[in-house]
């Protein structure tokens, strides 16, 4: 029985579990949810995930939703498989790939969402941009970024010199942030854009930015 996805191809949290389904060459089938009708929010949706939001993953029984967990179970599970993003072989990689997973949700997350969500959300719901938000979330990204600089000046991917689950967290917001005026922040720190340019460029990274059209059914 396949891997049911049940999200968009344009939320940010959805393309994090489609990122490593894709690395892992999993097969699976995408069944959209039309959250601009508020179907995430109708009781079929929320017996599945009690809190409306997608994306949920479901595989035979196993009924799973909040997306970095759904990546990491993917990720141990077929870790005999495609891309190790785990580094299952080597316990003190596996500890710094956890490490920079939670530098990930817990500080370049938090600020570089809120400036996705005033430069291309807001927009799309009618909405003029609060430009306070993305001045005071811009200061945050800035000195989450300086630590990222200095981290990439001496080693190719944000965990190590291999490519994880920590380096795919961060493709889904960066990739929209990109198309932010305030793209600079990246583009002017060489090691971070390097970083970017790489992390980026993976076949499963530019397969599911095809489907990231923010703000378009």
């Amino acid at each position: 029985m396949a891997i049911k996805l049940y999200g968009l191809p344009m939320s940010t949290a959805t393309t994090r579990v489609l990122l490593c389904l894709h690395e892992k060459g999993v097969d699976f089938e995408l069944i959209p949810v039309n959250a601009f009708s508020g179907e995430h929010k109708q009781p079929p949706f929320l017996s599945k995930n009690p809190f409306g939001l997608i994306p949920v993953l479901e595989d035979g029984d196993l009924t799973l939703f909040e997306s970095r967990a759904i990546t990491a179970y993917l990720a141990e599970k077929f870790k005999e498989t495609g891309t190790d993003l785990v580094r299952h072989n080597n316990l003190n990689e596996a500890a710094l790939v956890k490490v920079w997973a939670e530098v990930e949700s817990q500080s370049y997350d938090p600020a570089i969402k809120p400036i996705v969500d005033q430069y291309l959300m807001a927009p799309a719901l009618g909405k003029e941009p609060d430009q306070s938000i993305i001045d005071t979330n811009l200061e945050k990204l800035k000195k989450v970024l300086d630590v990222y600089e200095t981290k990439l000046s001496r080693t190719k991917f944000i965990a190590g010199d291999f490519y994880s689950i920590a380096d795919l967290h961060h493709i889904s917001h960066t990739y929209l942030f990109m198309k932010t005026p305030s793209a600079s922040l990246i583009n002017d720190r060489p090691h971070v854009k390097a970083w970017w340019e790489n992390i980026s460029s993976r076949p499963a990274s530019k397969k599911v930015g095809e489907g990231m059209s923010f703000g378009k059914k």
